[in-house]
């Protein structure tokens, strides 16, 4: 991608990307796609920020794995590892268990911070400075009723804290702070890396409409998620109103609830049009900026003017297009 003044050789200094991974729960294994589209067209994020599921990916990816090692893990650990966590929901199916054990005693169903445990590789890093790639993420503040933002400290519990949804994870508490998922104040965070970097990316998974299916009225469980949901939609349209990022995708996973987890397959092809159109914006966006920085370039002249030259014009870049 990147461009070469064909007279003087000299490399043109491609633009620098910040990228913005929303949260929308299971919808949100369309990033992998996204994270894809980086590595196949080169490409290196000078700064990312996530949101809930948009902070795990993101701080995959930021730790240095490839899209690929990303996608493999996540194979790996909805296709077998996860069943472990299915046997944690199953063991409080129980009605009694659940009504005398689980609503009084315990604030959710799981603690996030066991998650991340069983779906991430050993190896992550455990603090924000030990990853190849600045990183921030994006939490709730339970009694203050404002975002925080991580970018320093330890790593994992940032994560966890962005990904706890209420009900399904307990909270993560942080000395004084009681910590929830991240999309209850901004599920596409692409505000927070506003001006961080020439060109912003911010990937869309909250969902749009749906159109209703054979069961109209939700469960309890259904209606509380779907609402969430509801909620994080709005605030990424009402944003949209004052900011908008350099390039903006959309990702048409409409269909999914945000806990259909065993649909990788299905998501990641219904999210293969976004990755396309991400790869184009991308490539006609830094084309384009790239072309802008040659043109702004002060001309250069040559050291010594040939004999009888010395009036003429001297000679400018040459566009490589």
């Amino acid at each position: 991608m990147q461009r070469t003044d064909a007279g003087a050789g000299v490399p043109a200094k491609q633009p620098t990307i910040g990228l913005a991974l929303g949260g929308g729960g299971a919808r949100g294994l369309a990033h992998i796609l996204m994270l894809e589209v980086f590595d196949e067209l080169g490409l290196r994020p000078h700064v990312i920020v996530g949101t809930s599921i948009g902070a795990i990916f993101g701080a995959a990816y930021a730790s240095g794995m490839s899209a690929r090692e990303i996608r493999a893990i996540a194979e790996d650990a909805l296709r077998q590892r996860f069943d472990i966590a299915r046997q944690l929901f199953l063991a409080r199916s129980d009605p009694v268990n659940r009504l005398l054990g689980v609503v009084p005693r315990r604030t959710a169903l799981l603690k996030p911070e066991a998650l991340l445990d069983l779906v991430l590789p050993s190896r992550m890093p455990r603090r924000f400075n030990e990853l190849e790639i600045p990183l921030r993420v994006v939490a709730s503040d339970f009694f203050q009723q404002e975002q925080v933002v991580f970018d320093s400290g330890e790593l994992l519990p940032a994560v966890a804290a962005s990904m706890a949804l209420p009900v399904l994870f307990s909270p993560v508490v942080m000395g004084d702070r009681v910590l929830m998922d991240g999309g209850l104040v901004n599920p596409l965070p692409f505000d927070v890396i506003h001006g961080a970097a020439d060109i912003t990316v911010a990937i869309d998974v909250s969902g749009a409409k749906r159109v209703p299916d054979d069961k109209v009225a939700p469960t309890a469980m259904e209606a509380i998620v779907a609402s969430s949901q509801i909620l994080q939609h709005s605030i990424v349209r009402e944003k949209l109103k004052w900011l908008q990022p350099d390039i903006y995708i959309n990702v048409a996973v409409d269909a999914f609830h945000v806990l259909d987890f065993r649909k990788l397959d299905q998501i990641l092809a219904a999210a293969e049009p976004a990755k396309d159109a991400l790869r184009q914006k991308l490539q006609r966006v830094l084309g384009a900026q790239t072309l802008t920085a040659l043109e702004a370039k002060p001309a250069i002249a040559e050291a010594v003017p040939p004999p009888g030259k010395a009036g003429k014009r001297k000679r400018g870049l040459i566009k490589s297009r």
